[in-house]
């Protein structure tokens, strides 16, 4: 028999689109995709439940549907649609706590994948020049999304001491960038004028869908564990990007940028995170060889290309539609 896959958060794009994926990829009998809202777009072949992750009936879909495999996708930063910062952090810590209990009383499931973030690194002006998965957090990690990252990882190494027969795979994603994902950073980057913080040019890595969605599906239909960085190859600066997306820069003292851009991004109905602003000053650059080096996986788009993709997606900045360029 194929794999039983449950698939939760298929209302944000990396869980549909995954459940997707799954759902025609050889050995794969069944995809549960699970969220409190439904899934936009085209969902044939998977079973849609509607249940809360941050309570118990998670565990009675595993055991209803023999579910063998768990992917989590259902971590995310703060976003307006996704309710309030508060809401988001129940979802992103409950959840998972709800979840891997369930996982834990299954008799069936025998992998579990996570969509963890870079973000566990944090960032500060300690930065290494590169994290690597052994890399302990730095400054920026007790407040906000960065929390809930660590939080999360913290309770999945505890579920994998408690269950050692289960083969568990953390994968911390960079920047997943592109023109039909929406995140605080892709927001930003489509702001007109792009804030920045005076004297800092911060060091970013960005991660096409495609490459986030290979490693997912390599995870769940295949024998992997551990913990591996998921980046997109090679490095821009800020005002590099900026650049890239023909965007004027407007550089403002630290004391006035989270404000600044606070209010621009939400001129756009979405939301800007105060971790944002740390990224912004100093940057965060992750070292994803052991992912090629143990699971043979090579990412196919650079941070660069990944950026490029993005700016034909987009609105074409002020620069761009001038025919001029920044400087």
């Amino acid at each position: 028999m194929g794999r039983v896959v449950l698939v939760t958060g298929v209302a944000r794009d990396l869980g549909s689109r995954l459940a997707r994926r799954l759902a025609v990829t050889p050995g794969v009998d069944k995809v549960v995709g699970l969220d409190v809202q439904p899934p936009t777009g085209d969902m044939h072949g998977i079973k849609y439940v509607r249940a809360d992750i941050r309570t118990p009936v998670v565990g009675k879909v595993l055991a209803v549907e023999d579910v063998d495999t768990v992917v989590h996708t259902n971590v995310a930063a703060p976003q307006r649609q996704l309710g309030s910062t508060s809401a988001v952090k129940e979802i992103n810590v409950i959840g998972t706590m709800q979840l891997l209990a369930a996982c834990q009383n299954s008799r069936n499931v025998e992998r579990l994948v996570v969509a963890s973030s870079t973000a566990v690194y944090g960032t500060s002006a300690r930065n290494p020049a590169m994290f690597t998965e052994q890399t302990p957090a730095r400054s920026g990690t007790m407040h906000g999304f960065p929390k809930d990252a660590v939080d999360v990882e913290a309770y999945v190494r505890g579920f994998g001491r408690r269950r050692p027969d289960v083969a568990v795979a953390t994968f911390r994603l960079g920047n997943v960038l592109a023109g039909d994902v929406l995140s605080p950073f892709s927001e930003y980057l489509r702001l007109p004028v792009l804030p920045a913080v005076l004297g800092y040019d911060p060091r970013l890595q960005f991660l096409h869908p495609y490459d986030a969605l290979n490693v997912l599906a390599l995870a769940a239909t295949g024998n992997v564990d551990g913990t591996y960085n998921v980046v997109g190859p090679q490095v821009v600066t800020l005002s590099q990007a900026a650049r890239r997306l023909g965007r004027p820069m407007l550089r403002l003292p630290s004391v006035g940028f989270n404000g600044v851009t606070h209010r621009m991004v939400r001129l756009m109905s979405s939301d800007f995170t105060p971790e944002l602003t740390r990224l912004f000053m100093y940057g965060r650059v992750c070292d994803g060889s052991k992912l090629e080096r143990e699971l043979g996986y090579e990412v196919l788009y650079s941070t660069p290309q990944t950026l490029d993709a993005f700016a034909e997606a987009i609105e074409p900045g002020l620069l761009s539609a001038l025919g001029g360029t920044y400087a």
